[in-house]
């Protein structure tokens, strides 16, 4: 059977003084999975490296998200993780620079045929 995505959370993050993108990105990210809960891996005793975790982030500048960083971040499965140009800048002129916000999406995918038996 392949794999079919099970959870799908989204989350955002902010940076609100250091215009940080990886910051906004990891929060962003910590919120979406904050949200969601796994427990059919113990139920149906699926080990968490069964489990492909696919990331989208949406940040202004995606080339300055620290990619590995976000993917070290996440406590389960095998993860890869893609930087889209989205989310938002608010300039902050007093500071010569921008607060930036993040969007996630983390999607879970994983074929549980192998787990559900004969059920």
């Amino acid at each position: 059977m392949a794999k079919k995505r099970i959870i799908l959370e989204m989350g955002h993050g902010n940076d609100m003084h250091g215009g940080d993108y990886t910051k906004a990105a990891l929060r962003a990210v910590q919120d979406a999975i904050h949200h969601s809960s796994l427990p059919f891996t113990r139920s149906l005793d699926v080990p968490y490296d069964a489990l492909e975790i696919e990331v989208t982030i949406g940040v202004q500048k995606p080339e300055a998200v620290d990619v590995e960083a976000v993917r070290q971040s996440l406590p389960v499965g095998k993860a890869t993780v893609n930087v889209v140009k989205g989310g938002l800048d608010i300039p902050y002129p007093e500071r010569n620079g921008a607060s930036v916000i993040a969007t996630a999406a983390v999607a879970v995918r994983c074929d549980l045929a192998p787990y559900l038996g004969s059920a």
